[in-house]
C-alpha cells in the first residue's frame, strides 16, 4: 500500500476517533444529575446522576441513542428484544408451512393464532417500553403518554402469555378453557383501565404498580391449580410447558420485586447510576421470562400435536 493511503486511512480513522470521543464528552457534560432535575422527571433518589436534558425534540431524544445514559440500557434491552420478536416472527410466520407442516399434520391455524396473541404482546411490550424510555426526556406530557403505553404493554404481555398456555393446558376442557380466557381478559383490562389514572405513574404508586402487575401474572395460579387437579404435575408439564411458565413467573416476580423496592441502588446510592440498576435488572428479567415462557410454549405444542395428535 502506498504510503500515501495509509496516511490517509491512518487519518480518517483518528478523524473517526476523534468525533466519536468529542459527541461522548459532550454527551458527559450535557447529563445532568438528581438536583438538576424539575419534578416532574424525579422518580427515583437513588440514581444520582446520568439523566438527560429535557430535549423537547423527538429528533434529540432519538440521539441519545447514541450516547450512554442512565436510561441506555432500559432502552435498548427492550428495543433489541422487540426487534428479535417482530424478525424471528417475520421469519416463523413466512415458513410456517415448511417448518411445521411435515412433522405436524394437526397443527391448524389455531395453533398459529394462539402463539400470534403471544408474539404480539411481547412485541407491544417491548417497543413500547424501549420507545417510551427513549423518548422519556422529551416533555413532561410526552413522558406521561408514553408512561401509560408501557403500562399498557406489560398488560398485554401478561394477558397474551396466558392465551397459548391455557389454550393447551386446558384443550380437553372446552369450558374451563373459555372461562379462564375470559376471566384473565377481564383482569387484563381492569389493569388496563387502572394503569391510566394519572395518580398511577407517580413515585409514590411504585410498589402498588408492582403489586398490580403481579398480581395479574398470579392470577394464573388458580387455574394451574385446577390443571393439577385433572393431571398431576408430570401430565401438565408436559400439555402446558409448566416448568418453564413457573420459571417465567419467578423471574417476572423477582424482577418486580427488586423494582418496587429499588435494589441495589437503595443500598448503594448513586453506584448503579448507568449499569445494574433495578429498573434494568428488571428489564432483563422480562426478556428471560419472555423466553422461558415461549420455550414451554414450544414444549407443549410439541406435545400436543407430536404425542397427543392434538386428541383429547
Amino acid at each position: 500500500m502506498p504510503p500515501t493511503t495509509r496516511s490517509k486511512s491512518k487519518a480518517i480513522r483518528d478523524t473517526a476517533q476523534a468525533v466519536e470521543t468529542s459527541v461522548e464528552a459532550t454527551a458527559r457534560r450535557l447529563l445532568l444529575r438528581w438536583d438538576d432535575l424539575p419534578p416532574w422527571r424525579r422518580d427515583n433518589p437513588s440514581i444520582h446522576s446520568g439523566y438527560r436534558p429535557e430535549s423537547g425534540s423527538f429528533l434529540a431524544s432519538l440521539g441519545s441513542l447514541l450516547y450512554l445514559h442512565n436510561e441506555s440500557v432500559n432502552i435498548w434491552t427492550h428495543l433489541i428484544g422487540a426487534a428479535a420478536v417482530a424478525l424471528g416472527v417475520t421469519w416463523a410466520y413466512g415458513f410456517l408451512d415448511e417448518i411445521i407442516g411435515p412433522r405436524y399434520a394437526t397443527a391448524s391455524s389455531a395453533d398459529a393464532f394462539v402463539f400470534a396473541c403471544f408474539f404480539a404482546g411481547a412485541f407491544c411490550c417491548l417497543g413500547m417500553s424501549g420507545t417510551y424510555h427513549m423518548l422519556s426526556n422529551h416533555s413532561e406530557g410526552v413522558a406521561k403518554w408514553g408512561n401509560k403505553l408501557d403500562y399498557t404493554g406489560i398488560v398485554f404481555l401478561i394477558v397474551g402469555s396466558y392465551v397459548p398456555a391455557l389454550w393447551y393446558g386446558f384443550f380437553c376442557w372446552a369450558g374451563w378453557l373459555t372461562a379462564y380466557l375470559g376471566a384473565i381478559a377481564l383482569l387484563g383490562l381492569g389493569c388496563l383501565v387502572v394503569s391510566w389514572f394519572e395518580h398511577f405513574r407517580t413515585p409514590a404508586w411504585r410498589p402498588y404498580r408492582a403489586l398490580m402487575f403481579v398480581g395479574l401474572g398470579l392470577s394464573g395460579v388458580i387455574p394451574v391449580l385446577h390443571g393439577l387437579s385433572f393431571y398431576g404435575y408430570r401430565e401438565l408439564d408436559e400439555r402446558m410447558g409448566l416448568s418453564w411458565v413457573l420459571l417465567q413467573g419467578a423471574l417476572y416476580i423477582s424482577g418486580a420485586f427488586l423494582y418496587a423496592v429499588r435494589f441495589p441502588e437503595c443500598k448503594w446510592p448513586g453506584a448503579f447510576d448507568i449499569w445494574g440498576s433495578s429498573h434494568q435488572i428488571f428489564h432483563v428479567c422480562v426478556l428471560l421470562a419472555a423466553t422461558s415462557h415461549l420455550y414451554g410454549m414450544i414444549k407443549a405444542f410439541d406435545h400436543h400435536h407430536g404425542i397427543l395428535g392434538a386428541q383429547c
